[in-house]
Formats: C-alpha cells, sequence, structure tokens
C-alpha cells in the first residue's frame, strides 16, 4: 500500500454487528443454552456477557470526561498514572519501626504507615521519625491510643524541625464507624467521636493542610466477607455519614470532603476491583456535590489501596505472591493514589524483611518494568470495563439509597443492617468455598502435601475482637481458615505421637479413569493433611486387597470407572472389612444408579465434584478422633 493511498487498513477489517456475533455464537454452540452456558452472573448480583462492544456503551454520559474533570471518575492525575508506594509497619516498638521504616524508604517506599498506639511523649514520636525527610515522604498513623495526642506530637516534631507544614503529607486513621462495627461499640461516645472529629479537622486544616483526618476503612468489608458492591456502598455511607454529621455542626462541606480519604481492599476480581475504584469516584464525587462545596475539587476522593486479606492461606503461601500481584494491578490500573500490597506471610506470623522486600518490588516492577504509571486511566475505553464501572455504581448506589433510608451508617449499624448484609454474602462464599466452586489454589484444591506450617503460626490466625460488646459485630473473614484449623489439627494430631492419618487409593480397571479418581482423591483427602498411598492399578481384587491391609490404612479409596464399580466394589468392601470392620471404605465418582447397592455392600461414602469437601474432612476428622 502506498503512503498516498486513501484507503486505510481499517477497509480490511469491517465491523461485525451484533446479530453477526451472536448468530456465529450460536453455530459454535451447537444447540447449548446461550445463556446458560457465556452468562455468569457476579456475586453482586447483575449479569457478565461473554463479549461486550460499542453498543454496550450507549447512553454513559462520563465516557467523555477527561481526567481531573468533574465527577473525576478518570481521577486527577496529569501526565500520567503514577501512585504512592506505602509500607505499613505493624510493630508498635520505636527503633524496630524507625529502621524497618528507613529500610523500606530507601528500598523505593513514599510513604510510610505507623502504628503510633505506644507513643505517647514527643522524644518517642521524635525517635519514630528520625531519618525520615517529611517533605518528601508522607506518614500515616494507622493505629493510636489518641489521635489528638498523635498529632501534637507530630506537628510538635514538624516544627522543631523548621519544616513547612504546608509541605507535609500524610493522614491519620481516625474511623469511628469502622471501630463501632469491629468492637461492637463506640470508644467513648457517638457525641464525643463526633466532637473529637471536628476538632482534628480545624486543627489540622489550620496546621497540617494536606493531612488528611477520617480515613474511611471500606477494606473491612471486603475482609468481613462482603461484595464488591457493598464494600462501595458501605463505604460510600460511612463517608457521607461523617459530611452530614459534621456539616451539622458547623464545618463546611469543603474542609470536610477535603480531609477525607479512603481505603479500599483490591481483592481476586481482577476487572471488576478496576472498575470498583473508578465507580466509587463516581459516586462520591455525586455525594459530595450535593453538599454544594465552595471549590469542585472538593469532590475528588482520595484512595488508598490495600491487598485483600480474607482470600491469603496459610498453607502454600507463596501462591499468596501470585494473588497480590494481580490484586496490586488492579489497584494500580484503577487509578489507586497509593498502594500497600501486603507481605505473603502475613496471614501467620509478623513480616519477615524478605516478605516486605517482595511486596515492595511488586510495585516496583509495575512501575519500572510494566509500566502501568505511564497511562493516564489506562482502563478507559474498555467495553467490558466500562460496562462493569456502570453495573457496579448503579447497584451500589441502589445499596447505599437503602443504608440512608435505614437513618444513615450509624443507624443501619446499630440495627444490624450493616452486619447482617455482610454475613449474608460471607456465609455464601463459606458454602461455595467448601464445595470447591471457588478455589484456593494450596488449600482446598491441588495442597502442597510436604508443607509444615503449626510452627511457623506467630499471630493469631483469627483476627477477632474479643470482649464484651453493645451492637452485633462485623466478624472477619478469612476463606481459607476452616481448611487450614483441620489441616493444624492433622500436624497437631502426628505432632502428639499418633500415626498420621492415611488414605489408601485401590486404583483398579480402566487406566484414564482410575488416574483421574486418583488424582481428584488425592487432592480431596490432602486438604486435611492426609498421608496419600497411591498404586499404579492392581491386577486383581486379592492383589489389592493385600496390599491395601498391608499399608494399615485409616481410609480406602476405591477409584475406577462408574462401570465397573458395580462387579469389583462389593467384592473389595467385603475382603477389607472382613478382615478390618471399622475401616472407612469410599469410592471415588457417584454411579448414581448402584449408590443403594453399594452402600449396602458397605460402602460409607462417595467423593465427587458435588460433595462438600469441608463436611466430609470434618466428618474424617471425627471418625479419627482428630480434634
Amino acid at each position: 500500500m502506498e503512503l498516498n493511498d486513501s484507503k486505510t487498513l481499517f477497509n480490511d477489517f469491517p465491523p461485525v454487528t451484533i446479530e453477526q456475533w451472536e448468530e456465529k455464537i450460536r453455530k459454535d454452540l451447537k444447540g447449548a443454552d446461550y445463556a446458560k452456558t457465556l452468562i455468569w452472573e457476579t456475586p453482586e448480583g447483575f449479569p457478565v456477557k461473554p463479549y461486550y462492544c460499542m453498543e454496550d456503551l450507549e447512553g454513559l454520559e462520563y465516557l467523555k470526561i477527561l481526567p481531573g474533570e468533574f465527577p473525576y471518575l478518570r481521577d486527577f492525575k496529569q501526565g500520567g498514572n503514577d501512585w504512592i508506594i506505602r509500607q505499613d509497619i505493624p510493630s508498635d516498638q520505636v527503633e524496630k519501626a524507625n529502621k524497618t521504616a528507613l529500610d523500606a524508604i530507601t528500598c523505593g517506599a513514599r510513604a510510610i504507615g505507623f502504628n503510633s498506639r505506644e507513643i505517647v511523649t514527643h522524644p518517642q514520636m521524635q525517635a519514630l521519625l528520625a531519618g525520615i525527610d517529611l517533605e518528601q515522604i508522607a506518614v500515616h498513623f494507622f493505629r493510636s491510643r489518641s489521635y489528638p495526642l498523635t498529632t501534637a506530637l507530630f506537628l510538635y516534631e514538624i516544627n522543631r524541625r523548621g519544616i513547612d507544614p504546608k509541605l507535609v503529607t500524610g493522614s491519620i486513621n481516625f474511623d469511628p464507624i469502622s471501630y463501632l462495627l469491629m468492637h461492637g461499640d463506640f470508644y467513648v461516645s457517638q457525641a464525643s467521636n463526633l466532637e473529637e472529629a471536628k476538632y482534628l479537622v480545624k486543627n489540622l486544616q489550620k496546621n497540617i493542610p494536606k493531612f488528611n483526618v477520617i480515613n474511611i476503612n471500606g477494606y473491612r468489608f471486603q475482609d468481613a466477607g462482603s461484595t464488591l458492591v457493598q464494600e462501595l456502598a458501605f463505604a460510600l455511607a460511612s463517608g457521607n455519614e461523617y459530611l452530614a454529621g459534621l456539616s451539622e455542626i458547623g464545618l463546611s462541606s469543603d474542609s470536610v470532603a477535603s480531609r477525607i480519604s479512603f481505603t479500599f481492599a483490591v481483592g481476586s476480581s481482577y476487572f471488576l476491583e478496576i472498575a470498583k475504584l473508578r465507580a466509587a469516584r463516581l459516586l462520591w464525587a455525586k455525594i459530595v456535590d450535593q453538599y454544594q462545596p465552595d471549590k469542585k475539587e472538593s469532590c475528588r476522593m482520595n484512595i488508598h489501596c490495600i491487598t485483600a486479606r480474607w482470600n491469603k492461606t496459610i498453607f502454600d503461601p507463596y501462591v499468596n505472591m501470585l494473588r497480590t500481584t494481580t490484586e496490586g494491578m488492579s489497584g494500580a490500573i484503577g487509578n489507586t493514589n497509593s498502594l500497600s500490597i501486603l507481605p505473603f506471610d502475613i496471614p501467620y506470623e509478623t513480616p519477615e524483611p524478605i516478605a516486605e522486600r517482595i511486596a515492595r518490588n511488586q510495585q516496583l516492577i509495575f512501575k519500572e518494568e510494566a509500566y502501568l504509571d505511564k497511562v493516564v486511566d489506562p482502563a478507559a475505553g474498555s467495553y467490558f470495563i466500562e460496562n462493569m464501572t456502570d453495573s457496579l455504581a448503579l447497584h451500589a448506589w441502589n445499596l447505599f439509597k437503602e443504608v440512608e433510608a435505614h437513618g444513615g451508617m450509624i443507624e443501619s449499624t446499630k440495627q444490624g443492617f450493616v452486619q447482617e448484609s455482610i454475613a449474608s454474602s460471607r456465609r455464601q462464599k463459606e458454602k461455595e468455598f467448601s464445595q470447591r466452586k471457588l478455589l484456593l489454589l494450596g488449600t482446598n484444591q491441588y495442597p502442597n502435601l510436604t508443607d509444615q506450617m503449626l510452627a511457623k503460626i506467630t499471630t493469631d490466625i483469627s483476627g477477632e475482637y474479643k470482649g464484651p460488646s453493645t451492637y452485633e459485630r462485623m466478624l472477619p473473614f478469612r476463606a481459607a481458615e476452616p481448611f487450614e484449623k483441620l489441616r493444624l489439627a492433622t500436624e497437631q494430631y502426628i505432632a502428639s505421637g499418633n500415626k498420621a492419618p492415611t488414605v489408601f487409593l485401590f486404583t483398579m480397571g480402566t487406566l484414564s479413569m482410575l488416574r483421574a479418581r486418583a488424582g481428584f482423591a488425592s487432592n480431596f483427602f490432602g486438604c486435611a493433611g492426609y498421608r496419600i498411598i497411591d498404586n499404579p492399578g492392581f491386577g486383581s481384587i486379592d492383589q489389592g486387597v493385600k496390599a491395601a491391609l498391608e499399608s494399615n490404612p485409616d481410609i480406602v479409596v476405591i477409584c475406577s470407572s462408574d462401570d465397573e464399580y458395580q462387579k469389583i466394589v462389593p467384592d473389595i468392601t467385603s475382603k477389607l472389612k472382613d478382615q478390618r470392620p471399622t475401616l472407612y471404605v469410599v469410592v471415588a465418582g457417584y454411579p448414581e444408579k448402584i449408590v443403594e447397592e453399594l452402600q449396602l455392600s458397605g460402602v460409607d461414602d462417595f467423593i465427587h465434584v458435588k460433595s462438600n469437601l469441608l463436611e466430609v474432612l470434618i466428618s474424617c476428622q471425627h471418625r479419627l478422633g482428630i480434634q
């Protein structure tokens, strides 16, 4: 093609209509139901199609809005998509926290989160911040006994150094609603919390104008088992509660909104998490705008993202790095303003330096090798993500209005509406993980049988707050925990001097079927940490029975094809139980037509893709006497 040829490349690729796509899909499905086969529903309750096109974006008014323009769906960054790498330091030991912070800054962190709970004097604050350039590094205090005291000590240190307070950035994690949800009560009282918030907003606006006061801990909703819609709606309702309450006692909407930041979790729903952050900015701007701020910039949402905890595991913990990689990418592509990637070992111990280093380096790779910081709003224009942004915004807005109809976020919490909504979502997730409709590699699928984790656990894996409460608590949720408790109980059982629970795979018959079912059974019982004895396939029943009895197993799993089970299972079961009447005999699969017949022959159970993995393994633990 010559350069001056008026013909363009797109002439060779004419547009394809929806009708043409649908016709091709129906042809390829060969009569299968299109909706049941290719359309799936999110936990949030809206359908996701197998493909999207330009027609799916009709009516979306915000598509032509540029970055920096109201309603700030595309954020307010200019010239790129850079974000701040943040590391939170859980230790409340001053010298250790300071050393960790300096190492983190040297290795790429540009924001540090401190646990300042034990900081009650200026010398302690001075030691905590020693060597940190407060004009270049954002400082966040995510835990404190008294935020007025913490901020006073921080301001004293700023003035002692002669730093211009206008150059200092960071935040405090003041969020009484989050405290109410987690502890089931107010720290002091609802009224005193509001007065404290007013004092902090006025004081910091005057003295450290770029320091945020109120942080909406939206990530706690997802880490309690919420859907993304619930996380989004309840976080927005919390922000609105603070806006309304502080406006009523004399603060301007500009002064309040500009002091609020949001912390969202980024979980495993890669594209939906990107869309969630975009929807959050859109809806927050809509909420703040109703308070008629003097500056449109007050409608901007400042977002910090943290990788979710609910899907992290103790066993096969290196898989956590794969999880946090995609989660961190969701945060970056979704235009977060700052990002914390949790170390892979955080579910079971205070993170080791190598784990913290890997977490930082993941973000450095995003920037220096993947160039995710080079393009403003890299998700813009994606038919799928734009459509999901609109769907999440619509469903979250409806739930937000439902919260408001209950009297706002605090009243909804007192009534238990928020907690029960999230608990319902959590129960559904627990069911799906138990049935392996949702997977956690290394935990409820493909367990690493060499993992021994009992001795490595040094932190409370439940994370639940204890003690009395006035209102119902929002309970923390980690999907792997029920499976981990089973496996840890097995480890403890063996460590106490007992024989390792052993599963013998009685493989016989058609090679392809016995191998497939042996693999299934190994994965199934491996999730409880049992020892698996696999076999290549026996030539006769007597040979297999002899090998099984010599191995002294606790469970025998017969692995063959459905067609062969009727012939071999009664004989195998009879000969095994003649020698070991209490032996637990299981069939891999569910040959529906002969299930009753096999049960009458002595089969105790069947394991198959529809089995509730957790229930079966709990039953096995009880049978084996493992507490």
